[in-house]
């Protein structure tokens, strides 16, 4: 498909836009400038022609700021990307410095560039475009991103020159969601394995704020990846742009298949780790504990072992779950953990059909390992079956439901995930009258 990148200086509008062209919220908006840092990509079509569109942050030249210059970065790569450029300027407070450094880089861009004057709620706003002629781009398209306004004749200028363009390709694909608290190095790791400088890395706790999505299709895998902010105690959490983070974050935890829970070795398994991992099995997800900055621990014989066991314990009693060590800085075992996280979503997706569930499970939970008895009764179990839900259910036909207590659940569990490999995937049981 093609792409359209929008680019400009902070608090232009540029994530209301792109918001408004992709019919979604997925980036963050804010009165406060400088709160996009990555790319952020979604899907348009205008007149029967796709296409991308890539969010960026403000452009700011001459800064000291870290982000500033990440920032830059970001959106050079997305300039390099595109096959169009919207430059986004303010109309309500007119031509800035700051627009004329932007409009002096994209003036050396070969690609075309349109330009478009955002918060024209008026038609006494019309009188104020005239100066941004100045920049040398075009006339300046009037549009108002919130309502919408003046985005018809914007695209038809954006896209004039476009193809039909086709169907996503990554529309179906696993989606592999990387979660965990704050300056874990989440995105340092999706940075290392897509390749790329795809989301903004600093030492500064918080710097991913939206929900960054990348493709990876390489070395046999073929993954949506998803970068998320850190997920902090609800009582840490003051500001309301960390609020939206966090709620993205959540969010993609319940769109995705897999989840990479992240944790910092030098730090431990803390109880927002608890939380993180209780939010990822209540909505059913599959998951991969990544125990990253391993290079950090001291090492003794067992440490490793000890490591691995204390995690065990702390996350029972849905214990059985991969444990991988890696040090994303110096590329320990991060192909691993895109092993493992492939192996947990086949896990997920894996169906049972009817006729081998009975003939391997009804001898055990009927005639080895039957329910105990309750007040002097017995339950028998008729049939077993697996539901077509995401997630593996199943569903045990029996006389007396009501008598199944919860450790033979866990006992019946344990052996299904024995015998075909739930290895990191949630499940659930249900005892039902025939």
């Amino acid at each position: 498909m093609n792409i359209i990148a929008i680019v400009g200086r902070p608090n232009v509008g540029k994530s209301t836009l792109f918001n408004r062209l992709t019919e979604s919220r997925n980036a963050i908006v804010d009165e406060t400038a400088g709160v996009t840092r990555d790319r952020q990509y979604g899907h348009s079509d205008w007149n029967g022609k796709r296409f991308s569109v890539i969010d960026t942050g403000g452009y700011v030249m001459g800064g000291d700021d870290e982000f500033e210059v990440e920032i830059r970065k970001q959106v050079s790569l997305a300039i390099d990307e595109a096959d169009v450029i919207l430059f986004l300027v303010d109309a309500r407070e007119g031509l800035t410095p700051m627009d004329e450094d932007v409009a002096e880089m994209l003036r050396k861009c070969p690609k075309p560039v349109v330009l478009a004057a955002n918060k024209v709620d008026n038609s006494a706003q019309m009188d104020t475009l005239a100066e941004f002629y100045s920049l040398g781009l075009g006339d300046p398209f009037p549009i108002a991103g919130v309502t919408g306004s003046g985005t018809g004749d914007l695209l038809d200028a954006l896209v004039k020159d476009f193809d039909s363009g086709e169907d996503d390709p990554t529309d179906g694909l696993p989606r592999i969601a990387v979660v965990g608290r704050p300056n874990v190095g989440k995105s340092s790791f999706i940075n290392m394995i897509t390749g790329e400088h795809r989301s903004v890395v600093t030492p500064i706790a918080g710097t991913t704020r939206d929900s960054v999505y990348s493709h990876y299709n390489l070395f046999g895998f073929d993954f949506n990846f998803v970068d998320t902010a850190g997920l902090r105690r609800k009582a840490k959490v003051s500001e309301d742009l960390e609020f939206y983070s966090v709620m993205r974050s959540i969010r993609a935890i319940e769109a995705s298949d897999v989840c990479i829970l992240m944790l910092d070795a030098s730090q431990g398994l803390e109880q927002q780790d608890l939380n993180i991992f209780s939010l990822i099995q209540r909505n059913h997800k599959g998951v991969v504990i990544v125990v990253n900055k391993w290079d950090l621990v001291q090492k003794e014989t067992n440490t490793h072992r000890d490591y691995e066991k204390l995690i065990r314990e702390r996350i029972a009693p849905f214990d059985d779950v991969p444990i991988v060590f890696t040090s994303v800085i110096n590329k320990q075992r991060i192909f691993k953990v895109l092993e493992t996280a492939k192996q947990v979503y086949e896990a997920r997706s894996r169906r049972i059909s009817t006729a081998e569930l009975n003939d391997t499970l009804l001898p055990i939970v009927k005639e080895q390992n039957p329910p105990p008895s309750v007040k002097g009764k017995w339950v028998k179990i008729k049939y077993i079956t697996q539901l077509p839900t995401a997630y593996p259910q199943f569903v045990f036909f029996c006389n007396l439901p009501q008598y199944v207590r919860d450790p033979y659940k866990r006992f019946v569990e344990n052996r299904m995930r024995e015998l075909w490999d739930f290895h990191g995937v949630p499940m659930t049981i249900y005892f039902r009258a025939k």
